[in-house]
């Protein structure tokens, strides 16, 4: 992954992108701006460029306000950039596609339907058989721990339960980017921490190309090949930093090993000190 505006001295070490791995996501000096409830422009993005490479996992991470969920949106064909281009696999996103699914924070489950009904609504749309559509959403919902609560309703379910529907849903019709928009922000610690180990198995076993945006320093280093760190609103490209952690994952493990308590340190550092940009000012 390359960004615009990285430092060289920025603290953590930082190891060059692999130059043989093509780029599933382009982003090239996006730029967003917004009109207010006021009529005044506001700049939630400024010139940002990242390249996201097939199959990486990639957390965007930065302070409230500075255009993560802008900047996702943008890759989901939701919001066109005010400038710049933003491409999958070579070709300019002009708006949603099932190349790309995407899992918020908000479950947006059917409610008058069942959980196998949910997983199962994408696939229909898509024109699968019944018999075909059901195989694959029973399938999936063993995968992420869902098997005996195909016939339950949205309003009977947990939270995470709930999460764990949205998604089956999404991974049923085969996109090739997740798109997540802190999935797990409104869960109890302990059912995040599932939630992030579940991801993790999944993610290790189709290695799809992800894209997370998230709060939390802990989970986007557990979670990622690389972190892109976003200054304050407008949101620019801070940092990138490649996490240099084996693979596969053990919290326990991680929890104990010096290299992943730096990253967790030296990142929350970012969120105190104002970058070079902002001290000019």
């Amino acid at each position: 992954m390359t960004a615009a505006g990285s430092r060289s001295e920025a603290p953590l070490e930082r190891t060059p992108a692999s130059k043989s791995a093509p780029a599933m996501i382009e982003i090239d000096r996006v730029s967003q701006v917004f009109r207010t409830s006021s009529r005044k422009d506001h700049l939630a993005l400024s010139d940002i460029s990242l390249a996201i490479e097939d199959g990486a996992f990639v957390s965007i991470l930065g302070p409230s306000g500075c255009g993560k969920s802008t900047l996702l949106y943008i890759v989901g064909g939701f919001v066109q950039p005010t400038m710049g281009t933003a491409k999958m696999k070579g070709k300019t996103i002009a708006g949603p596609g099932p190349d790309r699914g995407p899992v918020f924070q908000e479950f947006a489950l059917f409610p008058w339907k069942s959980v196998l009904g949910n997983v199962m609504y994408g696939l229909r749309q898509q024109g699968v058989r019944p018999a075909e559509a059901e195989a694959q959403s029973r399938a999936l919902l063993d995968m992420v721990g869902l098997k005996g609560f195909e016939h339950f309703y949205p309003k009977e379910l947990s939270g995470g339960m709930k999460q764990r529907v949205a998604l089956a849903r999404t991974l049923a019709y085969h996109p090739e980017v997740l798109l997540m928009d802190e999935p797990f922000g409104a869960l109890d610690a302990h059912t995040r921490t599932r939630l992030q180990n579940d991801l993790l198995k999944i993610w290790e076993r189709d290695r799809k190309t992800v894209l997370f945006v998230t709060h939390s320093v802990d989970e986007a280093v557990f979670l990622s090949d690389k972190v892109v760190m976003m200054t304050r609103s407008p949101g620019r490209v801070r940092q990138v930093v490649d996490i240099d952690l084996p693979r596969p994952r053990r919290r326990t493990e991680l929890l104990l090993d010096p290299r992943y308590q730096k990253y967790v340190v030296n990142i929350e550092r970012m969120f105190d000190e104002p970058d070079e940009d902002e001290l000019r000012c």
